[in-house]
Parts: structure tokens; C-alpha cells; sequence
């Protein structure tokens, strides 16, 4: 099975929010659409702009922990490095 830790922003790139997820398509559809109840809806985090695969739950619950205690430069040069224009990714 695979795992995904992801990066959504909102339409003005001034908020991130990372999660991780075994459907990225259905998680994708649930920000685009704000089904995802708490900050994520509160901020209006819709837009997918990063993704990275694991094939281990716990290597991606790890690596979605880490990315959420980085300071947010580097978290862009994560992000900019795969999608300079952080053009949205949404796998749907």
C-alpha cells in the first residue's frame, strides 16, 4: 500500500498545511472541496502543491512530523524545489 505526505496552501500561497494519507486522490477532493473539518477548512488550505510517496505508514508519519516542525523557508524550498510555480498537483 502506499502512503502519502502532502502540502495544500490556499488560493494565495500564504498558508501551508501538511498531512499524510493512503488515498491522495479522495484527500485532495476533500480540501478542494473543504470537507477537511478543522484548520485546514478554517484557513481554506484547497490547494494541493506537493506530494511525496512511502510504501511505510510509519515512514511517512514520520516524515509528515518532521515537515511540520520545519520553519516555513524551508518548507517553500521544499515545495519550490518540485513545483517552482506551485502550480496545484491534485491527482483527481
Amino acid at each position: 500500500m502506499a502512503y502519502f505526505v502532502y502540502i495544500v496552501t490556499t488560493v494565495s500561497n500564504t498558508v501551508l498545511y501538511t498531512g499524510v494519507t493512503s488515498d491522495l486522490p479522495r484527500r485532495a477532493h476533500e480540501h478542494k472541496n473543504s470537507l477537511v473539518e478543522g484548520f485546514s477548512k478554517d484557513k481554506q488550505t484547497t490547494k494541493m502543491i506537493y506530494a511525496e510517496r512511502f510504501d511505510d505508514v510509519s515512514e511517512a508519519i514520520h516524515r509528515e512530523k518532521c515537515i511540520k516542525r520545519w520553519k516555513r523557508a524551508w518548507k517553500v524550498e521544499l515545495i519550490e524545489k518540485a513545483n517552482p510555480a506551485w502550480d496545484e498537483i491534485s491527482p483527481y
